[in-house]
């Protein structure tokens, strides 16, 4: 194809991104199929279709590299989070729920058979048991129950926090960012296709992806501030935080974060490159729109 020289850099650019959304796009496909085996999981309010794309769009922009094989423990994974997210945030009406919840889950995380009507036990055993099958989940097993433990014990903790009416200060709001997520999401991707140097350095790399995921709690807290309102969700805003100070707050953390992710390019490039995407993506997203549909 013959183009104009100042314009062959933006077409090339172009066809990357296009590459991208197409990656994406098997993502999303797959994603619907795993929410139509579970529906009692993904009902339709709030999980929409654009649920399933802006997970798929968010691994792919993430990892670019990998194909739609190698994304699918980060995109299960994205999804289950969602899952357990609503059933603590929404669905638990008290403390015994929340606490059978995370029971059932780290029992589930450390070999047991989830019942036939937990959905939610069952879709992680699925996880569990599709990480089993790699080489690298038996010896860093214990690395993947952390995260795990670490986000459920967050997203119980923000919900005795709503239950009771207390309001953290910002900084301790900011200890409990596992409850957003990531850092559990980037551990299960890593195992399930690591490097051997990203294996090494796993430690090393998990709490890199901790601290980007405090950029990334800041950041989705300045999109879904309406949001949280409506639905009664803590956030930074709601915390005595201003837009300025949270603002000013994620580009500290965003230079800790990629100073953290530099120091691992020489031992595992990719997934350094792959943090630092995960921020360049995610404060992008969040600008326009977050990922939940309407309740």
């Amino acid at each position: 194809m013959d183009t104009p020289a100042g314009l062959t850099g933006e077409l090339t650019a172009a066809a990357e991104q296009g590459r991208i959304c197409a990656l994406a796009a098997g993502g999303q496909r797959d994603l619907q199929a795993v929410a139509a085996a579970y529906p009692e999981l993904f009902p339709a309010k709030p999980f929409d279709p654009a649920v399933f794309g802006t997970v798929a769009l968010a691994t792919a922009f993430g990892a670019p590299w990998c194909t739609r094989e190698q994304l699918r423990i980060a995109n299960l994974t994205a999804l289950w989070v969602f899952a357990v997210d609503w059933r603590i945030d929404y669905l638990a009406r008290e403390a015994a729920d929340v606490d059978g919840v995370v029971e059932r889950c780290l029992a589930t995380a450390d070999g047991a058979a989830p019942g036939d009507d937990d959905a939610l036990a069952r879709m992680l055993a699925a996880v569990r048991d599709e990480l089993a099958a790699g080489p690298a989940f038996a010896a860093h097993r214990a690395a993947w129950r952390e995260e795990l433990r670490r986000m459920l014990a967050a997203m119980r903790r923000e919900w005795h926090w709503k239950t009771s009416g207390a309001r953290p200060g910002l900084e301790e709001y900011l200890d409990n960012a596992d409850n957003f997520g990531s850092s559990w999401v980037n551990v299960s991707h890593w195992l399930s296709g690591a490097t051997a140097g990203a294996l090494t350095a796993l430690p090393r790399l998990t709490e890199a992806g901790r601290l980007v995921q405090r950029v990334l709690r800041l950041a989705n807290d300045l999109a879904t501030y309406e949001r949280d309102v409506e639905w009664g969700d803590l956030n930074a805003l709601l915390l005595g935080a201003g837009r300025d100070e949270v603002t000013g707050r994620i580009g500290v953390l965003a230079r800790e974060a990629l100073t953290a992710a530099e120091a691992l390019t020489a031992a595992c490039p990719r997934e350094a490159v792959y943090l630092s995407r995960q921020i360049g993506f995610s404060t992008g997203f969040y600008r326009l729109t977050d990922f939940w549909g309407e309740r």
